[in-house]
């Protein structure tokens, strides 16, 4: 996967652009005054883009996950969704897949990290930090690193050579995001039927 993923981006009453045509979707909100408020209407928006996609009413389709557990969706007609949801600044993002395959998002604020080398290192690798040149490539890499955590459920957690294959095993594409920003969305093959 290499082009950049396309956000559909939610005004609260619907999707500015064309409708779904694959097994995943990323929509997103912009502009929310809090995070409370940011999490509440990136769960309208997952659950309009749900309905959209599934063919389903809102009403047949149940947001699920506790609190510090990846969000998930079930359908009336027995299907679960993977979801994964991400917020920072003012952005907030959220990737659903009707292939019952996993799936990981990330977004982060392109910011200067004042100690971002060693940041790097500690939690991308070596050989990732020794490639970064500045606070977008840290941004990206960092977002890469974090959709694909939670692509296979696995906490933040400093770097280390085991984990690089597993991580691996997940294919990745950024996605077209306002200026400032960085993101990725991670995806496992769905599985066979």
């Amino acid at each position: 996967m290499n082009s950049a993923l396309p956000v559909r981006w939610w005004d609260g009453g619907g999707f500015a652009d064309a409708p779904f045509d694959a097994a995943m979707h990323v929509v997103g909100v912009r502009g929310q005054p809090d995070r409370a408020t940011a999490r509440r209407t990136i769960r309208s928006a997952l659950l309009a883009a749900l309905a959209e996609a599934s063919g389903l009413s809102p009403s047949s389709i149940r947001l699920c996950g506790a609190p510090g557990e990846a969000p998930w969706a079930l359908l009336d007609d027995g299907r679960r969704v993977a979801l994964s949801i991400s917020h920072d600044g003012e952005l907030s993002v959220a990737a659903l897949r009707l292939d019952g395959g996993a799936v990981g998002i990330d977004v982060m604020q392109v910011t200067d990290v004042p100690d971002w080398q060693a940041v790097a290192r500690d939690y991308l690798g070596p050989a990732a930090a020794a490639t970064l040149a500045g606070a977008p490539a840290f941004a990206r890499a960092w977002s890469e690193r974090e959709a694909r955590l939670k692509c296979r459920g696995l906490a933040l957690a400093e770097w280390g050579a085991c984990d690089e294959p597993l991580l691996a095993a997940c294919a990745c594409r950024s996605l077209v995001l306002p200026d400032g920003y960085a993101g990725s969305v991670a995806v496992l093959p769905a599985p066979s039927s």
